[in-house]
């Protein structure tokens, strides 16, 4: 790390013990946004933290709907995010005006969202599930339920083929998680004869076929600190990379590189959304404390009940 992100952390953190705050970071953020964090994690681990936090401040290093989620479970505390314009592509391809009109066309369903939503969608949401409690939040739900999953068609594919349901799906998609090169992966297994290939839920079916371990961020991460393996392939954003080699520095991890003829967004397995994330951006909003999330009160109160059930499913 040079010197001026040091001296950014040390300002920093100075700045957030003079006025209470805490700052958290997700495992997609750059190396040196999660080196300054008092809480890295993944969004259920995120917003469940934030609930326990004694301080004034929140920082929340990630995306705009990762702020929002904060800030309808910390209502009495200021919610700050360095970006406002960090979105995030799978929240994008479900508008809250277009989920409604859905509803209305299939008013015997429920509805079940991933937590990469706005508030508006979460709105009109019966419970919210993570890549992490899914499976777990959908198995208790009637068997005779009738579904709507959304946004991510491909972790809502995931949820149905383990669960034997049989949701109506939304057709969102992560751009980074559904863009990863099957060719590559198949070439990275032939070269690395015997290692296992992890892979996030939010990739396509053909990933995931190829895949010994799939699971949400927070379970991959755990699975390469137990696992006696040295040597892992990861299709997942390449941000966990850097808690994975710092949780495990003897170990290696190899990405599985995106399909060379994607052409949206950067050319490479991150989240060009997440690295908007900067320590300069981290300290002016804290030193000014701005921009501040605020999210409507109406739209809070629907939406936490969703979040809240999800909580108390997990």
């Amino acid at each position: 790390m040079d010197l001026k992100s040091k001296e950014y952390i040390d300002k920093i953190k100075n700045l957030a013990s003079e006025k209470n705050a805490v700052i958290f970071a997700h495992y997609y953020t750059r190396p040196e946004i999660q080196e300054c964090a008092d809480f890295i994690g993944d969004s259920l681990a995120l917003a469940q933290q934030a609930t326990r936090v004694q301080a004034n401040i929140l920082v929340m290093c990630g995306v705009h709907f990762m702020g929002e989620t904060m800030k309808i479970l910390c209502p009495d505390k200021k919610v700050l995010i360095p970006d406002m314009n960090a979105g995030c592509s799978l929240a994008d391809s479900c508008k809250a005006e277009d989920l409604a009109a859905f509803k209305a066309q299939h008013p015997d369903h429920m509805v079940v969202s991933y937590v990469n939503t706005s508030a508006d969608v979460k709105a009109l949401t019966d419970v919210v599930v993570t890549s992490s409690n899914a499976k777990k939040i959908v198995d208790q739900l009637p068997a005779d339920a009738k579904i709507i999953f959304g946004p991510d068609h491909n972790l809502g594919s995931y949820i149905n083929s383990v669960t034997g349901r049989n949701m109506l799906l939304w057709n969102g998609a992560c751009h980074v998680h559904s863009r990863f090169s099957l060719e590559a992966l198949l070439q990275l297994k032939a070269e690395n004869p015997g290692v296992e290939v992890l892979a996030h839920p939010e990739c396509k079916a053909p990933i995931l076929a190829q895949s010994d371990v799939i699971g949400s961020t927070q379970a991959l991460l755990q699975h390469t600190i137990k696992s006696p393996a040295k040597r892992f392939i990861i299709a997942t954003e390449s941000g966990i990379l850097f808690e994975m080699q710092r949780a495990c520095p003897d170990k290696e991890f190899i990405p599985v590189p995106p399909e060379v003829t994607e052409g949206v967004g950067c050319s490479c397995n991150e989240c060009e959304y997440m690295r908007m994330n900067t320590l300069e951006k981290v300290y002016n909003c804290l030193l000014n404390e701005a921009p501040e999330m605020q999210v409507p009160q109406e739209t809070a109160e629907k939406a936490v009940s969703s979040i809240r059930r999800m909580l108390e499913m997990s």
